[in-house]
């Protein structure tokens, strides 16, 4: 069954496109069929694979009705890509179709071959606008990156919020995990933020904790995952090791 997961916070800067290009190009190494989705006006998910985002995609698919098989780029071996387009934040602003605007991208999903694969990893914008409410309907799983610093726990606090309604809604839970990232490990603080999170959300934070690594901050602006960039990095490691808690559910 092909695992569909939203990868979101509304908190900026905690990782969230970083996330899903490493860990989806992780899981591409480890042999299974890997789709991002890039619902993020900022079309970052191309930028960061050495892609173009003019040339359409989700744009196009949620606002004209477009095929999403259409619009998939193969990136890399298992790995294919669908950009946000020029005009993704348009959507945002669309009136017509009520409650039912919610769902036109699982619609979509459920409309290709996506589902023949072993995973679809959303990137999220940083809001809980009609954008972000489409990828939550569209996923069984949730990963939320929180990095170490105390608004990130604000920002987790209110991704709860934005799931318990989104559950409601559906009438199913989506499954939650929790990743560590940009992880400065010599602060107190650091140690301080984890340690609540493991209280409060025990068996839901995955192991692995991604380090704040030169490697992974660098690698975008080459339109390289850290794996093509610096093999041999904190970055690439702790992304491998991610993709193997998220495979197991191995969790803290």
């Amino acid at each position: 069954m092909c695992r569909v997961i939203a990868i979101m916070n509304q908190k900026g800067g905690v990782g969230k496109t970083t996330t899903t290009v490493n860990l989806g190009h992780a899981l591409a190494l480890a042999g299974k069929k890997v789709t991002l989705l890039d619902m993020d006006p900022q079309g970052q998910v191309a930028i960061s694979l050495g892609l173009k985002n003019d040339q359409g995609g989700l744009d196009r698919i949620l606002l004209e009705g477009e095929k999403l098989d259409d619009y998939l780029i193969a990136a890399r071996h298992n790995l294919d890509v669908v950009c946000a387009g020029n005009n993704l934040a348009d959507f945002e602003h669309v009136a017509l179709g009520g409650s039912s605007r919610g769902h036109t991208l699982r619609r979509a999903i459920e409309a290709s071959t996506l589902l023949t694969g072993d995973f679809v990893l959303i990137d999220c914008p940083p809001s809980s606008g009609l954008l972000g409410i489409n990828a939550m309907f569209a996923a069984d799983e949730l990963v939320i990156p929180v990095s170490g610093d105390y608004l990130s726990l604000q920002g987790l606090s209110r991704m709860m919020q934005i799931l318990k309604r989104s559950e409601s809604v559906l009438g199913h839970s989506i499954r939650l995990w929790i990743v560590s990232t940009r992880m400065q490990l010599r602060r107190r603080l650091t140690a301080e933020v984890r340690l609540k999170i493991l209280k409060y959300f025990p068996g839901r934070v995955l192991n692995t904790v991604i380090r704040e690594n030169v490697s992974l901050a660098e690698c975008p602006s080459f339109g390289k995952s850290v794996f093509e960039y610096k093999e041999k990095s904190a970055g690439a490691e702790d992304y491998q090791s991610l993709a193997q808690d998220l495979l197991g559910g191995r969790t803290s």
